[in-house]
């Protein structure tokens, strides 16, 4: 009888424990999703100021004047999207190219100093983002006059510390072997790079793209700081224009949050193939 309960004993507080376990992810996951669900219902609802607005899980009425306020508001609310688009796409270019092209060096080249320089750009990854900023600002309007242009909006962001490490660190997996063969078949190093390691690189090159336009496309303080007029403003920064001093439109804000998340949405769907696949590389060997 001992042996039975025992035997029968440990399914059961395996079951318990798995029952557990998918009850607190299923509460995790609904409060991750909660806001993104909140937004889209409001913005169904009518464009009426804060005050007047009446906030409800379940949608009493669907209505689209909220996104059509959106775009009535002001003649720059198309000029805001094509314009985070225009900035998060460069930025993301930039970032596969420019921090590709530094992972490839940094894994596969011998240079005089490649460690040391290395080091320091990790130190640099550990200085908080705002400390730099007022020196940036300074640099970019004050000495090379960029203020409200799309240079200044992309410039500061062509490349990233990090998405070099990342390249990096996923290039010194790829084998010295294949790179030796094909400096045999008469390969440079900028073949080397085109043809061999950007097909390997992928996976990285694709977690790359959809976490640069992610951080992009949802930046607002910098965009805050170096555009003066509603025409050079993202979509992230168009929007406190809904916010006044009395009041606030949210209805038509979340009008437009909810039209700002789909870029994100699309590029992230499209890719999650490679996104996934990035994630757990190198979790398993052999």
């Amino acid at each position: 009888m001992a042996l039975f309960s025992n035997h029968t004993g440990k399914p059961h507080k395996r079951h318990i424990r798995n029952s557990i376990i998918f009850i607190g992810l299923t509460l995790f996951a609904l409060a991750t999703i909660f806001p993104i669900y909140f937004m889209v219902i409001t913005s169904f609802g009518d464009p009426v100021e804060a005050g007047a607005i009446s906030y409800s899980i379940l949608p009493s009425q669907i209505s689209f004047e909220s996104y059509k306020f959106f775009f009535d508001f002001s003649e720059h609310s198309y000029k805001w999207i094509l314009n985070s688009l225009i900035v998060a796409s460069s930025v993301t270019v930039s970032n596969v190219l420019f921090a590709s092209l530094a992972g490839y060096a940094f894994s596969k080249l011998r240079f005089k100093g490649r460690g040391v320089l290395f080091a320091v750009l990790l130190v640099s990854m550990m200085i908080p983002y705002q400390v730099t900023q007022v020196p940036l600002y300074i640099l970019i309007v004050n000495t090379f006059d960029m203020q409200n242009t799309y240079g200044a909006l992309i410039v500061p962001g062509i490349v990233t510390v990090y998405n070099i490490f990342l390249s990096k660190q996923f290039m010194s997996s790829i084998p010295n072997e294949v790179l030796e063969c094909a400096k045999i078949e008469g390969c440079n190093q900028f073949q080397i790079y085109w043809k061999i390691i950007l097909p390997l690189s992928k996976t990285v090159l694709a977690v790359m793209a959809i976490l640069t336009f992610m951080d992009s496309w949802n930046t607002f303080f910098w965009p805050l700081l170096v555009t003066n007029t509603m025409d050079m403003q993202t979509i992230q920064v168009g929007l406190k224009n809904f916010r006044f001093a009395n009041t606030t439109f949210i209805a038509p804000m979340m009008a437009g949050a909810t039209i700002s998340a789909l870029p994100m949405f699309i590029l992230f769907f499209s890719l999650q193939k490679y996104f996934l696949e990035g994630v757990t590389v190198g979790a398993v060997k052999g």
